[in-house]
């Protein structure tokens, strides 16, 4: 009985299925099943019921399981204690919607791959609704995400906040006195995909105002800001997005008279065991947004210095 084994029946336990774990622990499926009969084998007993559809655990499974999850999360404890960093390995599957990319995530990676330079990370960039299914469904490991993850065993920890701008291109000639939620309602607007909570929010505010507005959803942020610069639209962003298009006139910020709510970011995952990784690098995020916030600040404060 070793540790992969115990890593290979908690993970057949949480997603049904010897194919999904054996993609989970990066091993062929015939070697997952030789770990689980080797297993029952040593313990004379069976784990599983394979007799269904989908593989469930049997009474003495869901017994072994409560010792097997204190065992890992042990292991991950005693490895984050002891080891030297470098002799950490493994993957993590770490997913982040597209703002955190084209914000501070690139920080991130540096120290994460200087706190622990053994451990490999698989990055998924989508969007925030698509990345809570994936958590939900053991797909990825962590999520930097709008919103939380609202499910039994996810922990959500507040990450940062980024505030929204209005923003169009110059061809659009847009006034520069402060524009009324009912001359905003006559603008086409791109913003972030249906069902996300920027959008949420823009509809909430043109839809009453009885124009036929023209709302473009995109997933793709930069597709948002493209079409924007190209005058399709005017846009709610971030302004630390759109540092580089401010600052060469390709897109101008102009004042509405109401407000979309700031985009609040989570970092959320499963309290598992074997996740003091993952914690981990929830800790570095935490910290690496918050200096980015700060620098931030200063730079609103002060532009001057930071020209």
């Amino acid at each position: 009985m070793n540790i992969r084994t115990l890593e290979t029946f908690v993970w057949i336990a949480r997603l049904g299925s010897f194919r999904a774990a054996a993609s989970r622990v990066y091993a062929s499926q015939p070697s997952v099943s030789a770990r689980i009969a080797g297993l029952e084998e040593q313990l004379g007993v069976e784990l599983f019921d394979r007799s269904g559809k989908k593989i469930t655990l049997t009474a003495k499974g869901r017994e072994f399981l409560v010792y097997a999850e204190k065992m890992l999360s042990l292991h991950g404890e005693m490895l984050q204690a002891v080891a030297r960093p470098e002799s950490i390995q493994g993957t993590i599957r770490l997913a982040v919607s597209e703002t955190i990319a084209h914000t501070w995530l690139p920080q991130l990676l540096e120290r994460v791959s200087e706190a622990f330079p053994a451990i490999n990370l698989e990055l998924d960039v989508d969007i925030s609704v698509s990345l809570a299914e994936k958590l939900k469904n053991h797909e990825i490991d962590i999520a930097f995400l709008m919103g939380g993850v609202n499910q039994p065993g996810i922990i959500n920890r507040d990450l940062c906040r980024y505030s929204l701008i209005w923003v169009a291109s110059p061809q659009l000639n847009i006034p520069d006195q402060t524009m009324s939620l009912a001359e905003l309602a006559s603008w086409p607007i791109v913003t972030y995909p249906k069902q996300s909570e920027p959008y949420i929010a823009i509809r909430s505010l043109v839809d009453p105002m009885n124009h036929s507005t023209r709302v473009h959803s995109c997933s793709s942020l930069s597709t948002i800001i493209r079409m924007t610069v190209d005058g399709l639209g005017v846009s709610a962003l971030p302004r630390e997005i759109l540092q580089r298009e401010l600052d060469t006139g390709a897109l101008r910020q102009f004042e509405v008279d109401a407000n979309v709510p700031d985009l609040a970011f989570n970092a959320a995952y499963r309290a598992a065991p074997s996740g003091s990784v993952v914690h981990a690098i929830a800790e570095l995020a935490l910290v690496t947004a918050k200096e980015r916030a700060a620098v931030a600040s200063q730079v609103m404060q002060d532009p001057e210095k930071h020209d």
